[in-house]
């Protein structure tokens, strides 16, 4: 079972898109589904961690909102960074899943043991996940891809009645 899943946001948590302001703020639009398969996951203990290349306010506000307290945002190299973060956490690939969709997510996804991409990811994201969404980067692929996972492991319905009281 897996201990972690890593997030990446642009195309991922988000449809990929930049958008400015007439102040020069950078604006992210986040799904709200994706908060529920998070919080799902985090519920039944697999604890998100967040890796971006890019540095945003808006996402740092989004992830402690949704209790999101491991969130990596400017991380240039994803390889090197979580090549160091599996030796300072003494963990092996099947304990972390990764979730991402471009192919600045390519290489880091291949050290994890469970890959899920949104179905907008490129054709090489594609070809080496075990779960490929049906839902677009941004509208809800997140969620699918933890909900997937946590039905494979019989514990979606254990997750949404521990986390929203709803028995399913």
């Amino acid at each position: 079972m897996l201990k972690h899943i890593i997030l990446d946001v642009g195309g991922t948590l988000t449809d990929g898109g930049v958008y400015y302001d007439n102040t020069g703020n950078e604006l992210k639009k986040f799904c709200t589904k994706d908060g529920t398969g998070i919080i799902a996951a985090q519920t039944v203990g697999i604890k998100i961690i967040v890796l971006t290349g890019r540095e945003c306010y808006a996402t740092t506000r989004r992830l402690k909102e949704l209790g999101v307290t491991e969130q990596y945002q400017g991380v240039k190299n994803k390889v090197e960074w979580l090549k160091n973060w599996f030796t300072s956490h003494s963990l092996n690939k099947d304990e972390v899943g990764y979730i991402g969709d471009d192919i600045n997510d390519l290489a880091p996804m291949k050290l994890c043991g469970y890959i899920g991409c949104p179905a907008d990811a490129c054709t090489e994201v594609k070809d080496i996940a075990d779960y490929v969404s049906p839902i677009a980067g941004g509208h809800g692929a997140a969620r699918d891809v933890i909900e997937n996972y946590l039905k494979d492991q019989l514990l979606w319905n254990k997750a949404i009645a521990e986390a929203y009281g709803a028995g399913i």
